[in-house]
């Protein structure tokens, strides 16, 4: 019932999604672990980019948790 275009879009993506929201809300599991697991590595990445290559990525992984 908004006016505003912005809001409106965002509302339209929760009803779209309506689902995966209402499992988001009211489920009692989460993948914030994974989550930092995948940020942590992207960090070191960052870290190390253009000088290294895989074998040392992974080392870092490793050696990191």
């Amino acid at each position: 019932a908004s006016d505003v275009p912005q809001l409106q879009g965002f509302a339209a993506g929760l009803l779209r999604d309506y689902d995966a929201v209402r499992n988001g809300l009211t489920l009692g599991w989460s993948s914030g672990a994974v989550e930092g697991a995948v940020c942590r590595i992207k960090a070191i990445k960052r870290q190390i980019y253009g000088r290294a290559n895989f074998d040392l990525l992974r080392r870092r992984v490793l050696l990191s948790t």
